[in-house]
């Protein structure tokens, strides 16, 4: 490598790709904090079973179920489930149980997906996992409405279940302030009605990364989990480290075990940095690469480390494609972001919230993208697609000017760049 030149490793889906810049240029490299636990994932899952927030034990609380139904999330979240199970499971022996994957609007997951949901444990309970979808009226019953007008359709499995336990992982969210909790009835087991009218106040400023206070859709959810109430729930939710490990876990109560979780995952997902830079590389890391859908959140926290008039990367392999397309069809009818804003003022479909994100970030930054989806479908989406991410950043710098600084995020997706105060 010549001299003054500095090589980094990015990555993209499961391999990487290696880029070299100036090291004047360099701003930083960012990735979640290097945090670690004093406990192995086994000993800390135990510990949050043995000892919950304001419920029974793990122990007790199943000792006398006999019909429980386990909520788990699709494969465009982290969550280790598998490991998850290693440990519970042995517990559920003699319980009947069933599974319900909580897709919300997603696809339904693929056989990958499955063994990489549910690992080892997939052959032993592949009969009794069912597949949520939010648009088969049949698996949905109305359980109420919440103070903000959301009418309530979850899961029939849910209300037949004598018990009910999560699984679950937080981090920080782009509109709901953080996954996790709450996320597993609304959107994950929700109907697709009830998702619409939930994501609609992510148009709203309140609803932001990492707020909860005020956040109109959190406090939604929470809301519509009051019609629940009197429904056994037994929650885990653990935090993961940069190398997927469980950094903290917690569980018991639903809404108590989500709070102790998020105050662990503001310690490892919220990252300083000094200043903003005029060119930001933001990796949607595997798994959350899945589709374009999904990656966008790497967009939306990258534009927080980005100067006005910026040039924001998105990096990501959308190994399935566009995912859920609302958000597509509305950008590729408008002829400019701020067109795209005022449609959706007019109206609001499942997808919107995507579009008027992507669009706000267009009004005043371009949008570079390295994928596998054809360019036209990046252009209706007002991102540029770029071929190696090699020659965009030769390009940007050229842009930008010799001075310019690249910041590079290597977990875009869940990072959240906090300017140093």
């Amino acid at each position: 490598m010549s001299e003054g030149m500095k090589e980094i490793d990015v990555p993209y889906g499961q391999e990487s790709i290696k880029v070299k810049i100036p090291e004047a240029n360099l701003g930083g490299i960012l990735r979640v904090n290097d945090v670690t636990s004093k406990m192995s994932d086994e000993e800390a899952l135990k510990k949050a079973l043995d000892e919950p927030l304001n419920s029974k034990s793990f122990q007790e609380f199943i000792s006398d179920a006999n019909n429980a139904l386990i909520i788990v999330n699709d494969a465009t979240r982290p969550t280790p489930t598998a490991r998850i199970l290693d440990v519970v499971a042995p517990m559920l022996e003699g319980c009947e149980v069933k599974f319900i994957v909580a897709t919300g609007i997603h696809r339904a997951p693929t056989d990958s997906e499955m063994e990489f949901i549910f690992g080892s444990h997939l052959e032993k309970y592949k009969e009794v996992i069912h597949i949520h979808d939010s648009k088969n009226d049949e698996q949905l019953t109305h359980i109420g409405t919440s103070k903000n007008g959301t009418e309530m359709y979850v899961n029939k499995l849910a209300l037949e279940a004598q018990k009910i336990i999560i699984i679950g992982s937080v981090e920080p969210h782009y509109f709901a302030g953080y996954t996790g909790g709450r996320k597993a009835f609304l959107p994950g087991i929700a109907g697709y009605k009830t998702i619409e009218m939930n994501h609609k106040h992510a148009l709203k400023m309140e609803a932001q990364a990492l707020e909860l206070d005020g956040n109109p859709v959190h406090d939604d959810m929470v809301d519509a989990l009051g019609s629940l109430e009197g429904k056994e729930i037994f929650s885990i939710q653990v935090v993961l480290d940069r190398d997927h490990k469980i950094y903290a876990a917690s569980a018991g109560h639903l809404i108590d075990s989500f709070i102790e979780a998020v105050k662990s995952a503001w310690d490892v997902f919220c990252v300083k940095i000094p200043e903003k830079a005029e060119i930001v590389v933001s990796v949607a890391p595997y798994p959350m690469d899945v589709d374009l859908y999904q990656s966008q959140k790497a967009l939306d926290n990258g534009k927080l480390a980005l100067k006005d008039k910026g040039i924001l990367i998105l990096v990501s392999k959308c190994r399935t494609g566009v995912g859920h397309d609302e958000f597509v069809k509305l950008m590729s009818a408008a002829s400019s972001p701020l067109e795209a804003l005022e449609v959706i003022k007019q109206q609001y479909k499942v997808g919107y919230h995507k579009a008027a994100k992507m669009a706000e970030i267009a009004v005043w930054a371009e949008m570079w993208g390295v994928t596998d989806l054809d360019s036209d479908i990046l252009h209706s989406v007002f991102i540029r697609s770029v071929d190696s991410l090699q020659d965009a950043l030769d390009e940007a710098i050229e842009i930008k000017g010799p001075e310019a600084k690249i910041l590079f995020m290597l977990d875009g997706s869940i990072t959240v760049p906090l300017i140093q105060q």
